[in-house]
């Protein structure tokens, strides 16, 4: 954020808001309408640096004049008096709007918005409803383009009538289109994601213990002619790993290799990619005959990874034993450093995984007992983790989010037909909460779009 040293020959007022919120969008400044621009020196084009400029401001209902001095730059060269005689300069932060769109994926019939799209306040923690998109039966998780022009979504039918969507996000007026439609031939899709390129979107398939990759169009529409990857096995949990149940799909940050969590067979499922001989070929895109998997304690069911903004550090959670695996990442080969309880009940229930943006704090979503966050420092050094404190939450927080500034931690309590907005402490992790509920019904996946 910019910061400015202010002097004036009365109190501050709103013009430097205005000029925060204009100058690095547009380079160029410019006043609302009841303030006059009357004196400007010294502009260096692309605000790399500006020295110092005077404004006269005259507030058009003639209350006073004031001369306002501000100097900018990539580091402050020195506080601006207002005349000769010497004077105490506070610093002043201004504060501007920060407004994202964020998406909410659902559990929903087709009949129902089972997407919708909200204006989100990052500074302040509030929300407001701007429109739904109806068309989809239960769009359970999401995925953006980088431009935020485009949504992929899965569509988690249990059988042959599983799908996967192209969406078409116009950003101006908040308005979300079906572009078109595709059978992933592995049911119940829980997870997307596109790949580094863009070229190409990828599906886990639950109950199919599958993969589907889908090459993109010129529109980046789905093309027909998806490859599917299936797997085989089981785990030891009679119940709940009878099969591969595929739960996520996720790039390594080096782009080199695709992870796929199967929480059925308790392993990872590493293949390495190569976007550019595959050329828009989605049976191209997956070297299969290189796969190798990185195996985990028996019992553990995978589920979601993350990394840390270092790339150097890995986190897995597991839905059944409850635990977060800590791993070191170099060009492919993830090595376990650490196992540590998320979920301390044995609820085998857990779900989803994220680190703050400053990469100091991790948390995991429990669901079936003592719904809630729990809260893990990182070291730094070894990527080593620290249970910190537990949050409890709505019931069944299948998913949460951390807005990018790192002030609040949103989750989807899905049975809970709400989404909470906590408040993040940077210092300590811990998190508290707003009040500010987002009332929807059966919320599972949260996204951001700027």
């Amino acid at each position: 954020m910019l910061t400015y040293h202010l002097a004036t020959l009365s109190n501050p007022v709103n013009p430097v808001q205005v000029l925060y919120k204009y100058a690095p969008k547009l380079h160029i400044f410019r006043l609302m309408s009841n303030y006059s621009l009357i004196y400007l020196v010294d502009f260096n084009g692309n605000l790399v640096y500006l020295k110092m400029f005077y404004l006269i401001i005259n507030k058009l209902n003639n209350m006073n004049k004031q001369l306002i001095a501000l100097c900018m730059g990539g580091m402050i060269m020195g506080a601006c008096t207002s005349s000769p005689q010497k004077q105490a300069v506070p610093m002043v932060e201004a504060e501007t709007s920060e407004e994202m769109y964020m998406l909410v994926g659902s559990y929903a019939t087709p009949n129902e918005e089972g997407i919708k799209v909200y204006r989100f306040e990052e500074r302040t923690g509030d929300a407001r409803y701007v429109s739904g998109l109806k068309g989809i039966s239960n769009p359970s998780y999401l995925t953006p383009s980088p431009d935020g022009e485009r949504i992929y979504a899965v569509g988690e039918d249990e059988g042959e009538t599983a799908t996967a969507n192209a969406i078409r996000f116009d950003k101006e007026q908040g308005v979300l289109t079906l572009l078109n439609t595709q059978f992933t031939k592995g049911g119940a899709p829980c997870y997307i994601t596109l790949s580094p390129s863009g070229k190409f979107v990828l599906t886990a398939n639950y109950f199919g213990g599958s993969v589907t990759v889908f090459s993109l169009g010129k529109e980046r529409e789905l093309l027909s002619g998806a490859q599917l990857v299936s797997f085989v096995g089981n785990g030891p949990d009679k119940e709940r790993q009878t099969q591969p149940y595929l739960h996520c799909v996720e790039f390594t940050p080096d782009a080199r290799f695709l992870l796929a969590d199967d929480l059925g067979t308790d392993q990872i499922h590493v293949f390495p990619v190569d976007e550019g001989s595959a050329d828009g070929v989605s049976s191209f895109l997956l070297n299969q005959s290189e796969e190798y998997q990185v195996k985990v304690e028996p019992g553990s069911g995978p589920r979601h990874i993350c990394f840390h903004p270092n790339r150097k550090f890995a986190y897995l959670i597991n839905e059944l034993s409850g635990k977060v695996i800590a791993f070191s990442y170099d060009k492919g080969k993830l090595a376990a450093t650490q196992y540590i309880e998320a979920d301390t009940v044995g609820a085998k229930g857990s779900a989803d995984i994220h680190i703050s943006p400053d990469g100091k704090y991790l948390y995991a979503s429990n669901r079936l007992k003592a719904d809630g966050i729990a809260i893990f420092s990182i070291d730094q050094e070894t990527g080593t983790l620290t249970r910190i404190g537990y949050q409890l939450t709505g019931i069944h927080p299948r998913n949460f989010i951390i807005t990018p500034n790192g002030r609040y931690l949103l989750v989807a309590c899905r049975d809970s037909n709400v989404i909470q907005v906590f408040e993040r402490n940077s210092q300590t992790g811990l998190l508290t909460d707003t009040g500010r509920n987002i009332q929807t019904p059966s919320p599972v996946c949260l996204k951001f779009v700027r």
